[in-house]
């Protein structure tokens, strides 16, 4: 979280809706993650609204009562945005704006806007603000509405066009030349994959904010940026790792979120390419998370999306010093036990046993079973080499003595 003592933060109000495709258990976690998107912006929540609607209101996205809850709200305590859970429509933020007469967000203009603030390469703010424009791009007509007029004066006279149509027609063009620098760093990052020679290759993937930056600090022992911040790092960042006598290529990759705005899934293809191309995934969980399950499921949508589904994956549960079951007392006769109460020795004897060796436990902070860890990474990187390279396997002997 950020300090509040040294940043003075904006005063931000949540809304979430209650519909058959989200309970109300799933929405509070749903708010949850927004409230710690909006802290990562630099905001405050002080309120959280929900509502129970079927369908979502085409005009305010919520109900006219409910609307007029957080009218009253945001005037009496100065709220300077009001952040909703779901994707308006421009027609829906436009409304909202002229009502509630404060900014207006929605989790995907929240997202890109936390990528805009951490994107620190080029290649990053460019893919950022490709996705930026294209979100921008449909709601053009709720920012400009009072530019819509005929120009005129000298030189302008004739059909013409609106202002509207001359914005529109700025930020497309705009599109087009990010399109066309991306694909040209997009052609270099791929003579520099080529470069790198026929080392396996290992790719971090996991949820936001699940630790793979410190994992990638204690393995390559580099200096990559590690915080307690959802999207801490955007850039993919390559280092050679030798466990062993084994030198292979890992990369750590941004992470991934549910509802992940389509925008920056497409803007940031080229950046997944290096889960595309790598030999073996691993993914790495926040055991300690409530949901850790669902960001399972979440990354592995993903990962199908982009084609990668079908690759050898390990599973690295990390965070295990963070690791709390919730308790039951011994003369509680009414809670009954679930998911919540296991210990990790319980989850090792559920789904997480059928994963067999590909499942590991680890603390990177506290560097609890490393040792362990690197025997598998390089055992399975060793696999891959040993089939790629059959005639060279006397370059690099079995070196399982380093583990023991």
């Amino acid at each position: 979280m950020l300090d509040k003592k040294n940043i003075e933060l904006e005063k931000a109000a949540l809304i979430g809706i209650i519909n058959k495709s989200q309970n109300e258990q799933k929405v509070k976690e749903y708010l949850d993650e927004l409230e710690f998107l909006t802290y990562t912006a630099g905001g405050e929540v002080v309120k959280r609204f929900v509502q129970r609607i079927e369908v979502p209101n085409p005009k305010t996205f919520i109900g006219s009562g409910k609307m007029e809850d957080v009218q009253r709200f945001v005037k009496e305590n100065d709220i300077g945005s009001v952040i909703f859970d779901d994707e308006l429509s421009p027609a829906q933020q436009n409304n909202i704006e002229k009502i509630l007469r404060c900014k207006i967000l929605d989790r995907t203009s929240l997202i890109l806007d936390i990528f805009a603030q951490r994107a620190q390469t080029s290649y990053a703010r460019t893919q950022v603000e490709l996705a930026q424009y294209e979100y921008l791009l449909p709601r053009l007509t709720g920012l400009w509405t009072h530019l819509e007029r005929q120009r005129g004066g000298i030189g302008m006279r004739g059909p013409g066009e609106t202002e509207i149509e001359t914005d529109r027609r700025i930020v497309r063009d705009r599109i087009a030349l990010l399109k066309k620098k991306l694909g040209k760093i997009d052609k270099q990052m791929e003579t520099q994959r080529g470069n790198r020679g026929a080392l396996v290759r290992v790719a971090l993937v996991g949820y936001t904010n699940v630790g793979k930056s410190t994992l990638m600090n204690v393995i390559s022992k580099s200096d990559v940026f590690a915080e307690d911040k959802l999207f801490a790092t955007l850039d993919t960042t390559v280092r050679k790792v030798v466990i062993g006598n084994l030198p292979f290529l890992l990369s750590d990759t941004v992470g991934f979120i549910r509802k992940l705005p389509t925008q920056l899934v497409e803007s940031f293809k080229s950046t997944l390419d290096e889960v595309r191309e790598a030999d073996l995934l691993l993914h790495v969980v926040d055991i300690s998370h409530p949901n850790f399950e669902e960001h399972i499921e979440s990354v592995n949508q993903i990962l199908d999306e982009i084609g990668s589904a079908d690759k050898k994956i390990i599973m690295v549960f990390n965070k295990i010093d963070r690791y709390r079951p919730e308790t039951i007392e011994e003369d509680d006769l009414v809670t009954e036990k679930t998911a919540a109460h296991f210990t990790l020795e319980e989850w090792q004897k559920t789904w997480f046993g059928r994963m067999g060796n590909d499942a590991l436990f680890i603390s990177a902070l506290n560097k609890d079973n490393l040792d362990g860890f690197r025997k598998k990474v390089y055992q399975a990187v060793r696999e891959i080499h040993v089939t790629r390279f059959p005639y060279n396997n006397f370059l690099y002997p079995e070196h399982l003595d380093t583990f023991s």
